[in-house]
């Protein structure tokens, strides 16, 4: 088996996973600054084919928002793919390292908090969604 087809399966599976849930995939810096620049609140999947953790983030993006609460916006940047996109994504994230898979947290544009790979990896889904929806209790209003 060729080893890039391999891996392109996979991403596009990681792709359409976070799509399908419902995220707006942005791919370019300017679809990043538009999105992270809207007025309300903003949850970004970092979205990465990296084993574990990727395994346990995409299910938790897609489930952490059947609630009653939940962000304004839900957008995903893929690490390690649109890497232009992912890069300005990382510029909002102010006070945190490159994490992937994980999820920021934006009010008005501004970083809120972060959900980071340490937070995911070792983890299970619903440990993550339990953490999403914390973060939905304290500064998302009701849907």
């Amino acid at each position: 088996m060729d080893f890039n087809l391999f891996m392109n399966d996979v991403v596009d599976v990681a792709r359409t996973d976070i799509k399908e849930a419902g995220y707006e995939e942005l791919t370019t810096p300017e679809e990043v600054d538009t999105a992270l620049s809207r007025e309300g609140t903003t949850l970004v999947m970092v979205n990465s084919v990296c084993g574990c953790a990727g395994g346990v983030a995409r299910p938790a993006a897609a489930n952490a928002i059947h609630y009653d609460k939940r962000p304004d916006h839900l957008v995903t940047v893929f690490a390690g793919q649109d890497r232009e996109a992912t890069e300005e994504a990382r510029t909002y994230f102010k006070g945190f390292p490159p994490s992937s898979p994980s999820f920021a947290f934006l009010k008005d544009g501004e970083i809120v908090t972060m959900i980071e790979r340490h937070d995911i990896e070792g983890f299970t889904a619903m440990d993550v969604v339990g953490k999403l929806q914390n973060l939905f209790d304290e500064y998302c209003e009701e849907v």
